[in-house]
């Protein structure tokens, strides 16, 4: 039986992935807080759903590569530091089965979205965004950074049905 506080525990995952990217594409930044929130949810979320102690253990793995390769990325300065922290959260609530098809989709939305950058900041269609608001407006500076936490939450909305809490969730 599906229970109200099961429900709830699931819906922070959507909704702090929104909020993350939507921060992200107004501000350029994600604040620790979305993170903070995604990792110390996990735990609750995943009891309420009756993960077994070796699932968590996976998503705890999933979670620490994540981290890892969003270091990285910031290392090379691909991607920011609330941009890591977020793909790392989002992927301890996705777990294994879930994960690489969030990475593809991941990639493919930030694929998309420089390419969209791309266009916005083309000497076309400049002119047009940069009489709209002004975070609309910083999004057409040519050299301005990329908001890569709107790609992670496309990636993290698609996965999110293939998860082992979604699965434990409809099972």
């Amino acid at each position: 039986m599906i229970s109200a506080l099961q429900l709830v525990l699931l819906l922070i995952f959507p909704a702090m992935v929104v909020v993350g990217g939507l921060r992200d594409l107004t501000s350029f930044t994600i604040p620790n807080w979305i993170s903070a929130v995604l990792i110390l949810a996990f735990f609750p979320a995943a009891f309420a759903c009756g993960l077994a102690p070796g699932a968590i253990g996976a998503h705890l793995g999933v979670f620490a590569l994540a981290l890892l390769a969003g270091m990285g990325m910031f290392a090379l300065r691909w991607i920011g530091g609330g941009d890591a922290k977020l793909f790392a959260a989002a992927a301890l609530w996705l777990g294994v089965p879930a994960s690489l098809s969030y990475l593809m989709v991941t990639a493919m939305a930030g694929g998309g979205l420089a390419l969209a950058l791309i266009s916005v900041r083309s000497p076309i269609l400049r002119p047009y965004v940069l009489s709209g608001p002004a975070w609309s407006r910083r999004l057409a500076e040519p050299d301005e950074s990329v908001p890569y936490g709107v790609a992670i939450a496309i990636g993290a909305l698609i996965a999110f049905p293939a998860s082992p809490l979604m699965q434990a969730f409809g099972g």
